[in-house]
């Protein structure tokens, strides 16, 4: 299934993906730094949470063009569903 994205959806994904990116490298920063562990693990799971978003945007472009693809073969496609299906549980 190939993505194509237009420019807005395209700027929203890589813009979390950039803000998920940052929060990394703090989180690197905290861990070489010794901070503590709580503070530490909270910003671990924003950046999980920042890249699931990501991932669930790209997502729900791709379910998006699927719905409007002309083939209707192709929406009730058992192999479209298992392969949407394996997408959202890779988030999960």
């Amino acid at each position: 299934m190939e993505l194509d994205m237009s420019a807005d959806e395209l700027k929203s994904a890589l813009n979390r993906l950039r803000r998920a990116q940052g929060q990394l490298a703090g989180v690197i920063r905290m861990i070489e730094e010794g901070r503590d562990c709580e503070d530490v693990v909270t910003q671990l799971a924003a950046v999980s949470r920042a890249l699931d978003r990501a991932g669930f945007s790209i997502i729900a472009t791709g379910l998006q063009q699927c719905m409007a693809d002309g083939d209707p073969a192709a929406r009730d496609s058992a192999q479209m569903r298992a392969r949407l299906e394996k997408l959202f549980l890779s988030l999960a």
